[in-house]
């Protein structure tokens, strides 16, 4: 009855966990919002073309906008150059 009962316990507090988020930075933007979760986690959402849009979004929430180090823009000019000559 005791392992019953350990099994029960142990089924319950596996499900009860949340599963955890893998955070990403997506390259195609240079904006990304860091934003607190409850129980002191945190998520990063990179989606946002400037920090105005960014700032918008985050107003009134614990979260904060940062640059994304990951951005992958174009270079400058807008053009894209062949390299490996």
């Amino acid at each position: 009855m005791r392992i019953l009962a350990l099994a029960v316990l142990t089924m319950a507090a596996v499900s009860a966990t949340s599963p955890a988020l893998a955070q990403t930075y997506n390259p195609r933007y240079p904006v990304c919002i860091k934003q607190i979760q409850t129980f002191g986690g945190e998520r990063i959402e990179c989606a946002y073309t400037s920090l105005e849009q960014c700032n918008a979004t985050a107003l009134g929430l614990p979260a904060q906008c940062i640059e994304n180090p990951y951005y992958g823009g174009r270079p400058e000019g807008g053009r894209r150059y062949r390299q490996g000559y």
